[in-house]
């Protein structure tokens, strides 16, 4: 697996926050579940997946 390009960052936050958008208030969590389920079919690696869910947990609490 590659990572991203760091520089192509802003772009995928800003792709990411127009859908976030797009999709409204009421359906953000709908849409953000959905779009990790599809990300994560891509990726094709439950290993990675679980790894991804817990590097975006961390700091939150």
């Amino acid at each position: 697996m590659s990572a991203m390009p760091f520089e192509d960052f802003e772009t995928a936050y800003e792709a990411l926050a127009t859908a976030i958008d797009q999709a409204g208030p009421a359906r953000e969590a709908l849409f953000l579940t959905r779009l990790a389920l599809v990300l994560g079919h891509e990726l094709g690696d439950i290993a990675v997946f679980r790894k991804a869910i817990e590097t975006a947990l961390d700091g939150l609490e």
